[in-house]
């Protein structure tokens, strides 16, 4: 999900289109927020770990 992200982020940057920069935005701020939270050990999605 992070890399997905950062993906849209550099095409909408790229070729000026800000939806696509928003929801790579989006898309790399909840893959950090469940990484930091799968990595402190709470179950993420019915998950031990989320990666």
């Amino acid at each position: 999900m992070i890399a997905l992200g950062i993906i849209l982020l550099i095409i909408g940057l790229i070729t000026g289109i800000s939806i696509l920069w928003t929801i790579g935005l989006i898309l790399a701020v909840v893959g950090v927020v469940l990484w930091v939270a799968g990595s402190m050990g709470h179950a993420v999605a019915g998950r031990r770990h989320y990666w």
